[in-house]
């Protein structure tokens, strides 16, 4: 007796946060489907030209965009940004570097600060 085993599916969405991408500019077919554990691994594998484009240009979703201003997503709604950038609206928000930013980029370091406080403490 031998057991079939059913790969492992995922809806679009879970696919598009494990790679990093905003789901509404992926193509139609992405969306429309499932994406099983296989075909993920080639997207992160070898990706296709529109999933390099979307990582490169965007629009990039909310994680993606905390993480390349370099404060929390919490950070990203307490400045107002709700929606998704692309790369060139959050360069330009960089260099533009309003006072909410440049707080909030404060305020995750003081929360890095004390997270390697607490973890240097627990070694001791």
């Amino acid at each position: 007796m031998t057991s079939h085993k059913t790969p492992q599916t995922m809806k679009p969405v879970t696919a598009a946060k494990k790679l990093g991408v905003y789901l509404e500019a992926t193509p139609a077919q992405f969306r429309a489907g499932v994406v099983s554990r296989d075909e993920l691994n080639a997207l992160q594998a070898d990706p296709p030209e529109w999933l390099r484009d979307l990582r490169r240009n965007g629009p990039h979703p909310r994680p993606v965009i905390a993480a390349k201003l370099g404060i929390s997503i919490g950070g990203l709604a307490r400045g107002g940004i709700t929606d998704p950038l692309t790369t060139e609206q959050v360069e330009a928000l960089k260099a533009e570097s309003p006072e909410w930013l440049r707080r909030e980029r404060a305020t995750q370091a003081e929360v890095r600060k004390e997270a390697a406080r607490l973890k240097a403490r627990e070694r001791s």
